[in-house]
C-alpha cells in the first residue's frame, strides 16, 4: 500500500510538471487566453489528471475499443488528449485547444511510461 501511494505521489508530481512544460512549450492554443495559474494551479490541474486518468480513461478505453481494435491502437493518442482536455476543462485558470492537448496527452503518456518502467525496475 506504501509503495502505490508513493507511485500515485511521483505519477501526481510529474503529470503536474508535464503539464507546466506542455504549456508553457506549446501554449493554450488560443490567441488571446494567457495561463493565470502559478504552481499550486499546475499541481492541482496534475491531480485532476491523474485521478481522471485512473477512473475516467478505463471507461473510455472499453467504449472506444472498436475504434482503437480498427486503427491498430492509435486512436489511444486521441483518447489520452481528451483525458488531458477534460482535466483541464475541470481546473481553473488553464485551458487548451483540443489538438494542444493530444500533443500534450502524448507527452504525459512518455511520462508515465516512464514512472511505470521504472516502478517495475524496482
Amino acid at each position: 500500500m506504501k509503495k502505490q501511494f508513493a507511485t500515485f505521489i511521483a505519477r501526481w508530481l510529474l503529470n503536474s510538471l508535464g503539464l507546466w512544460g506542455a504549456v508553457r512549450l506549446l501554449g493554450t492554443g488560443y490567441d488571446d487566453v494567457m495561463v493565470s495559474v502559478g504552481a499550486v494551479g499546475f499541481l492541482t490541474a496534475g491531480l485532476v489528471f491523474s485521478v481522471v486518468n485512473s477512473i475516467l480513461k478505463p471507461l473510455v478505453v472499453v467504449l472506444s475499443l472498436p475504434a482503437i481494435l480498427l486503427s491498430l491502437g492509435l486512436f489511444m493518442i486521441i483518447v489520452n488528449g481528451l483525458m488531458v482536455y477534460i482535466s483541464l476543462h475541470l481546473v481553473p485558470g488553464i485551458s487548451m485547444t483540443f489538438f494542444n492537448s493530444i500533443l500534450t496527452g502524448m507527452l504525459l503518456s512518455l511520462v508515465n511510461y516512464i514512472v511505470s518502467a521504472t516502478k517495475a525496475q524496482s
